[in-house]
């Protein structure tokens, strides 16, 4: 229909144009950096007609590459109300504003009420599969924080992750999260419910499109509770660096890396009791190692200051080819996939980990593949370096500018040090074995971690990037460990 005969309807050529200018400003756009070729709607549903209106919308993304999908939920009013004003769209071509409604509570309870009625609303299915439901009348708070998906609290017992970037097929978050609960893990937010619908033109499973989980309102982040702890210890040391060490500070955070590295231990257990697993041999080994050196010679080329490290680093990838030539079998299984301490909560009585569904920007045939544990660990081992230095970054040196000082570079490294090893103490305690019995898989996976994360700042936070620097340095000095 044409924008005369239905002003409303958000498929109409003025409502593209304005999603146009609006999405790549988003945080949760994966395109940006790239020209908006092109857009178009693959499904668009009104869910709740009159003033206000909601619209239910799947929008085609074109910049170059494999086109993506992103999932809106568009309001439209004939007058915004002031509270509302930081979400507008623009305006329709009959005055009316077009706006991002996951901020309008009076339009987002439909969707509890959907939940509790466990229904369909043309193709969208709503599933309730426990007693547990949202109440219609808590009003929906978005949180602001978050990069790949929008979250809206509904009172004080459950939130809704809404995906943004859909693709075909189940999330990994829902599918995991499940699995777990079906174990009966304590160790993730109680999934309550999903809505899904089939993808427009795909032969696949139903489209995951948001997931309802408990609400952890007593949790603190991880990435949040490790600063404070380096902040502290900073905060401790003299000029000369006479200050206490790491263990002698009333913030030392090693008891909860401790602790951290056993609820880890407990989820992956979980996991590979709950959903499939295999073992790596020759071909899977030599295929990772590849992949491996491909992506730190593509990363050397790219950033001058990687070059000189190559080689070395490549024994990392050259050991694990042999592990598989020397026939030590590597189990895989589900994993957590992008793991680090702001994917962790520690609530009054345990730590928690969340976000299962890997990182966004992979196909999700790889986020639902099967890994080692290992990459999980690296990658949590990463997270601890990036804490102890995030205060030196950015050239601030904590105090005044200019380069960090050294004995808060020394602080720095031992405060990493000392909680990395209590996590893998952690693991090895309640896991089914201790990461550094495998230090040619940990070597490799923590290697190639680095690497990403120097292209990463590079191109996105250049003074950041002595963080993943100093991890080089230290791994490609690192004396090989072959199995």
């Amino acid at each position: 229909m044409t924008d005369s005969t239905r002003p409303h309807d958000p498929t109409a050529s003025a409502v593209i144009a304005l999603l146009r200018d609006w999405l790549p400003q988003q945080r949760w756009f994966a395109g940006k950096g790239r020209p908006l070729r092109g857009a178009g709607v693959v499904h668009s549903l009104e869910v709740v007609s009159g003033d206000p209106a909601l619209h239910h919308m799947l929008l085609r993304v074109e910049h170059g590459g494999a086109p993506e999908h992103y999932q809106l939920l568009l309001g439209v009013r004939e007058t915004l109300p002031g509270r509302l004003a930081h979400a507008l769209i623009g305006r329709l071509p009959n005055g009316h504003s077009l706006y991002d409604a996951v901020h309008d509570a009076e339009l987002t309870r439909w969707l509890p009420e959907r939940f509790v009625a466990a229904d369909a609303v043309g193709p969208l299915a709503f599933h309730r599969p426990g007693a547990q439901a949202p109440d219609p009348e808590h009003v929906g708070l978005v949180i602001g924080a978050e990069q790949s998906n929008t979250s809206i609290i509904f009172g004080d017992d459950v939130i809704l992750k809404l995906f943004r970037r859909v693709v075909p097929g189940v999330n990994p978050d829902l599918e995991v999260s499940l699995a777990l609960a079906g174990a009966g893990s304590r160790r993730i937010p109680a999934p309550v419910a999903w809505f899904d619908m089939p993808f427009p033109g795909a032969d696949s499973e139903p489209t995951t499109l948001g997931l309802l989980q408990e609400y952890l309102r007593t949790g603190t982040d991880g990435w949040e509770l490790a600063k404070t702890s380096v902040r502290d210890l900073y905060a401790g040391q003299e000029v000369r660096g006479a200050g206490p060490q790491a263990h002698e500070t009333g913030g030392d955070f090693a008891g909860e890396s401790f602790r951290l590295g056993a609820a880890t231990a407990e989820v992956h257990a979980d996991l590979a009791r709950s959903l499939p697993t295999a073992v790596a041999g020759e071909v899977e080994l030599t295929a990772i190692a590849s992949d491996m050196e491909r992506r730190l010679h593509a990363a050397a080329e790219a950033v001058p200051d990687l070059a000189p490290f190559t080689d070395r680093l490549c024994e990392a990838y050259r050991d694990l080819e042999a592990l598989g030539r020397n026939g030590h079998p590597v189990p895989l299984q589900r994993i957590h996939g992008d793991f680090h301490l702001g994917q962790v909560m520690r609530t009054a009585t345990r730590w928690v980990l969340l976000d299962f569904e890997g990182e966004p920007a992979r196909p999700l045939s790889e986020r639902r593949s099967l890994h080692s544990p290992l990459r999980d660990i690296a990658a949590m081992l990463r997270s601890f370096d990036y804490a102890a230095r995030h205060l030196l970054a950015g050239g601030g040196g904590f105090w005044g500018r200019g380069a960090p000082a050294p004995h808060l570079v020394r602080r720095a490294e031992e405060w990493a040090t000392r909680n990395r090893e209590a996590f893998c103490a952690g693991y090895a305690e309640a896991g089914s074995f201790d990461p550094h019995s495998e230090p040619v898989l940990l070597r490799a996976f923590e290697t190639d971690k680095a690497v990403y994360e120097v292209m990463y700042e590079s191109g996105n936070r250049p003074s950041w990037l002595p963080v993943p620097m100093s991890a080089i340095r230290r791994l490609a000095e690192r004396a090989p460990q072959p199995h």
